[in-house]
């Protein structure tokens, strides 16, 4: 039986030529990189070329990925850049260049017991109005609840202090309830 190896095993086997190791990860990746997509770019028919285009550049780039970090935080930054500089280019979404979150972050507030009860709720509010959200606020929320990364790996993608995931995590949360609350029509089916 053979055993399965880990991302950057298959990512140091493709920096060495084996290109069908490097099909593996394209395999392992593409349906949580085309849901992130999804999540992120709303009203993007793109979506799905944007993907490829990340697994392009991953390709290219192969050489210079550190095996001793995370496969999935270093996909996961192409992805994050390819995606901002499709909304750049589009000129939909602004996307800002000073951050007081990111200048003036704040202390991460520890998790709950019963935080595992209000992140079900959220996520039926945010698959509702995600693309009501400010992208800086939108793509946190979408890593952390829907691709299940940690604030630390969230960090590394976003290239943010993990205090400041943490600042945009609660912001959008908040941001969420208001317009939860203001729309009637997200508000139903959703018990509270």
């Amino acid at each position: 039986m053979e055993t399965l190896e880990n991302d950057e095993q298959l990512a140091k086997q493709a920096q060495n030529g084996d290109k069908e190791r490097f099909g593996i990860l394209v395999e392992r990746y593409e349906g949580k990189l085309s849901r992130y997509a999804r999540r992120f770019l709303f009203g993007y028919t793109e979506s799905q070329d944007l993907v490829q285009e990340v697994f392009v550049k991953a390709y290219i780039h192969l050489q210079s990925f550190d095996i001793s970090r995370s496969f999935s935080s270093w996909i996961y930054r192409i992805a994050h850049n390819e995606f901002i500089n499709a909304i750049k280019k589009k000129g939909r979404e602004p996307i800002p260049f000073f951050d007081p979150d990111t200048v003036f972050p704040h202390p991460v507030a520890p998790r709950r017991a019963d935080d595992d009860l209000k992140d079900s709720e959220l996520k039926e509010m945010m698959e509702k109005s995600l693309q009501e959200l400010d992208p800086k606020y939108r793509e946190p929320l979408v890593l952390f609840y829907f691709e299940d990364m940690d604030y630390q790996q969230i960090s590394e993608i976003l290239h943010i202090p993990v205090s400041t995931v943490g600042v945009r995590i609660n912001r959008a949360k908040k941001s969420l309830k208001k317009i939860y609350e203001t729309n009637p029509a997200a508000s139903r089916g959703v018990s509270g």
